[in-house]
């Protein structure tokens, strides 16, 4: 599928999809409207262009854990135990998705400051799942890292390169396949020459596409955006945002007494 292009964007604000939000259900496309819009807003030119750090205040997240909460949109959940692109145990209470591009600069704020906490507080207990949807929304270069970032996973070290590409000072030096190619080494892919393959394979392609449509298709038109278990979350939110959400999803999890509680996984 085509990525959006303007060329004339900084890395750091977003390139807006014309797409419509495919049809999950009714209900799913309200919520899809409500992420494309304040996803906008987060991340919008105005802002963006000339601080990517500030996240502006934090988002409201009710004390009702069924308030803002889409069961459809919590079924996106893939729980495949062989996901390489994913982190935490697959029958963990809370899955929060990602949708993100390595050239986005919140995106990256996010990874260095706000993903490690989750994962050591969250993910390590059990009660956390993130799975990664590659959103690539800046070109070639935001393409070539989205399948770096598959292919480095083929190898057990997407985690690794998802930390080298989004470590300060990283996406300034571009992501052209050279490039791609050094972070793979940095990450500590084996196998350059097999990862060189995967990365123009269709089988990347293949993958970075269906992540792409899920995105556009819950009405996501910037990065990043957030799902937790069905609640939309755009932009890289101060950490209570994330606490709360999840903490919220946990208790609802508890007293449905399933993991997953809004329905089956995605297929």
């Amino acid at each position: 599928m085509p990525t959006p292009k303007n060329p004339k964007s900084s890395p750091s604000s977003p390139s807006v999809s014309r797409r419509k939000p495919l049809v999950y259900g009714a209900v799913v496309v309200v919520a899809a409207g409500l992420l494309g819009f304040a996803s906008y807003k987060a991340t919008s030119p105005d802002t963006a262009s000339k601080d990517t750090t500030a996240t502006g205040p934090a988002a409201e997240v009710s004390t009702d854990p069924n308030e803002g909460v889409y069961p459809e949109l919590a079924k996106l959940a893939r729980r495949d135990a062989d996901d390489k692109l994913a982190i935490g145990p697959a029958d963990a209470p809370v899955v929060l998705i990602e949708y993100a591009d390595f050239k986005c600069g919140y995106c990256g704020k996010f990874a260095r400051d706000t993903e490690p906490e989750l994962i050591e507080k969250y993910v390590k207990d059990g009660t956390l799942r993130i799975e990664w949807r590659n959103f690539p929304i800046f070109g070639e270069e935001s393409e070539n890292a989205a399948r770096g970032a598959w292919a480095a996973g083929q190898q057990n070290r997407f985690w690794e390169f998802h930390r080298a590409a989004y470590a300060e000072g990283a996406k300034e030096q571009g992501f052209g396949k050279d490039r791609v190619k050094a972070l793979a080494e940095q990450a500590g892919v084996k196998d350059l020459d097999r990862f060189m393959k995967d990365l123009d394979g269709d089988a990347a392609r293949a993958s970075v596409k269906k992540d792409q449509e899920q995105g556009y298709g819950i009405g996501a038109t910037s990065t990043p955006s957030f799902l937790i278990n069905g609640r939309p979350i755009a932009g890289a939110q101060p950490d209570e945002t994330f606490t709360r959400a999840i903490e919220a999803a946990a208790e609802q999890a508890k007293t449905t007494g399933a993991a997953g509680q809004a329905g089956e996984p995605a297929k």
